[in-house]
């Protein structure tokens, strides 16, 4: 009868670590998704700016030719956008993307006569918008990301993570030098 308990008591331990094993890793996949959809939802409204981008671009060419600098520097940053393939890649690119809209804004704060045009007024409210909707779902994706590595570092889920090839995430941080507003020389 003794040596029967024995086998029950560790069948019901065996029991209640494969139960931790299964939430455990239920658990990690659950958060690994949630980082991943977030980092889509960023990816949705980086987007939604490239696809405003053009339009705003195409209306204050419209107004002012001479600032192709401005220009080329968008578009070749929407290009290396187009041709990242990894999360670091494609949040190096964003930065450059918003460095050279920066130098546009600051373009269209010199030539008044660009916030008397109606379209780039409205293409400017909608990339307001749009700037805000990004650094929302940054902030979400590094909560997310937060999240996840806790689950991924804290014991013992740490061992689960390590069992079934887990680990940490990285943050979405901005790029090197973005704390220093762009300069932009309009003698040219």
């Amino acid at each position: 009868m003794k040596k029967n308990l024995w086998w029950i008591i560790l069948l019901g331990v065996v029991v209640l670590f494969g139960l931790y094993l299964w939430s455990g890793y239920n658990g990690l996949v659950t958060a690994n998704e949630a980082v991943d959809n977030q980092w889509a939802k960023v990816q949705t409204e980086y987007q939604r700016r490239f696809d405003l981008i053009p339009n705003l671009v195409s209306a204050v060419q419209g107004a002012m030719k001479q600032e192709t600098a401005v220009f080329g520097a968008i578009a070749d940053a929407r290009t290396k956008y187009g041709q990242a393939q990894t999360v670091d890649e494609k949040a190096a690119a964003a930065g450059q993307v918003e460095s050279a809209l920066s130098s546009l804004l600051v373009v269209m704060e010199n030539y008044p006569q660009l916030k008397s045009i109606d379209a780039v007024q409205t293409l400017m409210a909608q990339l307001e918008g749009t700037e805000n909707r990004i650094s929302v779902e940054r902030l979400r994706f590094n909560d997310e990301v937060k999240n996840f590595n806790v689950m991924v570092k804290v014991f013992p889920k740490n061992i689960v993570a390590g069992m079934f090839g887990f680990h940490d995430r990285a943050y979405f941080q901005a790029d090197s030098g973005a704390a220093t507003a762009p300069k932009v020389n309009l003698t040219q």
